[in-house]
């Protein structure tokens, strides 16, 4: 029942992992019993230094692992309200996708046009119907704030879109489904300081619809844009918190030491 869940803060669990573990197929172990809640219609920062576990564990969120024979994972990782474990062998891969989307850290367009990378993940769920495909791929661009820079030449091909108009054609191609969590690995690392505050902003406007976990190498970033952070070490969680309390008044040193550059 949702009503059992447990409840650090006021907000509302979204999705939680719990005693995730997580093993690649040559025994390496990559996370360790990690517990971390996402909270609806909020912004959940993973910050750590490189190799910490923290794209480990965002894409153990939508079973991007699976794709990789040999990959385990222990614990589950548990989506509200239907209390979904989403790590169930009986639970499809594809369709934790369609509800838990993701954004790369480069934008990985595909070699089709406008309109067809963003009604993609809609064939694939066997929308076929001309209208319905058109309003939401319509209301998906505009989800991104993409739409009025391309709504006169869709089947253009995408590849012909700046750097960060892909970044935000990838929003919209994972908007499309209606996701109700979205997944950001680094989204702005490969683009410039301008392309970076669009989607820095989009982010913040799109948490109002769905909630949100990124990881960020970019602590000013995790600072800025995000409600709650989680500093990841070693694979292991070392601090979870409200972002303002983590970055002024952490209770661990260690996340201290992080956040103000002593090491990482």
């Amino acid at each position: 029942m949702v009503a059992s869940k447990k409840k650090r803060f006021n907000d509302t669990i979204k999705a939680e992992s719990k005693d995730l573990d997580f093993y690649y197929a040559d025994g390496t172990q990559a996370l360790k019993k990690v517990n971390l809640a996402v909270y609806e219609n909020k912004i959940t920062a993973l910050i750590g230094p490189s190799g910490c576990g923290k794209s480990t564990f965002l894409r153990s969120f939508n079973r991007m692992h699976d794709l990789y024979p040999g990959n385990r994972y222990d614990g589950q990782i548990i989506l509200y309200p239907d209390n979904t474990n989403i790590l169930a062998k009986k639970v499809d891969p594809i369709e934790v996708r369609m509800r838990i989307s993701m954004v790369f850290q480069k934008p990985n367009p595909f070699p089709k046009s406008i309109y067809e990378n963003v009604a993609y993940g809609l064939r694939v769920r066997g929308e076929r119907n001309k209208h319905t495909l058109d309003d939401k791929v319509e209301e998906a661009l505009k989800g991104a704030s993409l739409w009025e820079e391309v709504k006169d030449r869709l089947y253009d091909l995408a590849f012909n879109l700046s750097g960060g108009q892909q970044q935000r054609l990838c929003i919209a191609r994972a908007l499309a489904t209606e996701p109700e969590i979205m997944l950001f690995d680094e989204p702005t690392s490969a683009l410039d300081p301008i392309a970076t505050v669009n989607i820095e902003e989009l982010m913040s406007e799109l948490k109002e619809k769905l909630s949100i976990l990124i990881v960020t190498h970019n602590t000013q970033q995790a600072a800025r844009i995000s409600d709650y952070t989680a500093y990841m070490y070693l694979g292991e969680l070392v601090e979870h918190d409200l972002t303002d309390q983590i970055f002024t008044n952490p209770s661990k040193k260690e996340t201290e030491d992080y956040i103000t550059g002593k090491f990482g």
